[in-house]
């Protein structure tokens, strides 16, 4: 691929200011991660507020899922090619129409078509990431990036509560209007007060490429998600896993011969990026894992010996902390980085996720253990997400960043949705019978809970392979803002 840049055409008229451009970029990857979890509190009322059968309804959270995919890693490249700050303008703007379209809607399929819509707006943190690698000083670079890669939890945690309440008091409707009102005041102020990458690749974008990758990425998702539905070993679900295994296969052969390939697999497999990804991978699934074993926990009757009787709002409120733990781990965990690199971080977040779920097998029967439990998991994912773009950065081209920060948040939700299915298919084997119905059994939560520790041994064996580097003021952004590399761009 080339890394030929060109400037923008746009052009400041004062120096931007970073703490504005921090404020207003994580103010919009909170804003995304919130829309995706806002459906999570009336989900099993869809399909009687819809009057559709539960099985269509389940496509509000399927669809989503599905479009995100897509238009992440597509929406990186383009806006590493046209300009970053136009693409997360775009995403915001269908953020806001989509949000509304669901709002409007009180049938099966304009939710469903509003619920993808949303869905595409989800590239909006990886080039929130890049923007922040063209636009800041190095010196700032690490603590934004790590509160920007962390803004997808600090939303999914705060998300429930606050959807939890607006659902038990108001109608549903009143959720999405919110999200659209918080997307267009995010689209304004990106407007308004971050400013155009002057960093851009230039070039075709590589259509077939997107499309094989999109064909791909649904297939391999569209059977982890509803594998459990239609039965893992039907014919539709293996013939999904078999489509996006011979997919993947023709697109990655597509993606080497191609000279500005959608993802430079050969960029992907240097060893800092392909640790990196493959432990994003891993985290995906750990983060993802806590968020579904502590609800039902605390949801389950008390009369079975291990549930607490809890109502969704003092799920979202025992989960809300863990919003706020994530964020604050954000700047320490550049420090770290700074300190001693971001490999070290990066162990060190999974060490403490590790942790937070061995303890969860040995303390899930009060209130107060499942909160400390999630607030060290918090911890552990606010260290390995605040990590995860300084490695992707330190090691890909500037001409590649949105792109590369993309892929790495993809194969987060990709870890996200195998743990999703994983546990789904858990819960419903190991079950125990109270008041003639088959419960998930105590033991199912204490297996969840020991796989997750796993996944986050995994990323921590992954992690001990990537190369020792400290990230100083050289670091990434130092190359994002060198006078050489805009010279380069304005003589090519």
């Amino acid at each position: 691929m080339s890394d030929t840049l060109t400037p923008s055409t746009a052009t400041a008229s004062a120096p931007p200011n970073p703490n504005v451009i921090v404020a207003v970029l994580a103010f919009a990857g909170i804003v995304v991660s919130l829309m995706q979890t806002l459906v999570i509190p009336i989900v099993p009322e869809l399909p009687k507020l819809l009057n559709a059968p539960a099985s269509d309804t389940a496509w509000a959270v399927t669809a989503t899922l599905l479009a995100a995919a897509v238009a992440t890693p597509i929406a990186g490249r383009l806006g590493d090619m046209y300009g970053k700050r136009r693409m997360l303008l775009t995403s915001l703007a269908m953020l806001t129409i989509s949000s509304a379209t669901v709002a409007l809607s009180d049938s099966l399929t304009p939710m469903i078509s509003g619920r993808l819509l949303q869905g595409l707006s989800a590239g909006v943190i990886p080039l929130g990431l890049s923007i922040m690698r063209d636009e800041l000083p190095a010196d700032r670079l690490g603590a934004s990036t790590a509160l920007m890669s962390a803004s997808l939890g600090i939303g999914a945690a705060l998300g429930l509560p606050i959807a939890a309440f607006v659902a038990d008091n108001f109608d549903w409707h009143v959720l999405f209007w919110a999200s659209a009102v918080m997307g267009a005041l995010a689209l304004v102020t990106v407007l308004t007060l971050v400013p155009e990458s002057k960093v851009r690749t230039g070039g075709r974008f590589d259509l077939i490429g997107g499309l094989g990758l999109a064909g791909g990425l649904v297939c391999l998702l569209l059977a982890i998600s509803k594998g459990a539905d239609w039965g893992w070993a039907s014919g539709t679900t293996l013939g999904l896993f078999a489509g996006a295994v011979v997919i993947f296969l023709a697109w990655g052969l597509l993606e080497l011969r191609t000279t500005q390939p959608l993802v430079d697999l050969r960029t992907t497999a240097r060893p800092q990026v392909l640790f990196a990804n493959l432990a994003a991978l891993a985290f995906g699934f750990s983060l993802f894992a806590v968020q579904l074993i502590v609800p039902q926990i605390l949801q389950l009757p008390e009369q079975t010996g291990y549930g607490l009787g809890e109502d969704l709002l003092t799920v979202g409120l025992v989960l809300a902390p863990q919003g706020l733990i994530v964020m604050f781990a954000a700047p320490l965990s550049s420090k770290i980085s700074q300190a001693k690199g971001p490999k070290i971080t990066l162990m060190i977040g999974a060490l403490i996720v590790a942790g937070g779920y061995a303890l969860n097998i040995f303390l899930m029967s009060e209130i107060w253990q499942l909160i400390l439990v999630s607030c060290i998991i918090g911890a552990g994912i606010g260290f390995a997400y605040g990590a995860l773009p300084m490695l992707i950065m330190g090691a890909v081209p500037v001409s590649e960043t949105a792109a590369a920060n993309a892929f790495n948040t993809l194969l987060r939700s990709i870890g996200s949705s195998v743990a999703s299915a994983a546990s789904g298919v858990i819960l419903a084997q190991m079950t125990t019978t109270f008041a003639g119905h088959a419960l998930p059994s105590e033991n199912s939560f204490k297996v969840i809970m020991a796989i997750g520790c796993g996944a986050a041994l995994v990323a921590l064996l992954l992690a001990s392979f990537l190369p020792r580097q400290r990230t100083g003021a050289t670091a990434p952004g130092a190359l994002a803002q060198s006078p050489a590399t805009t010279d380069a761009g304005q003589k090519a």
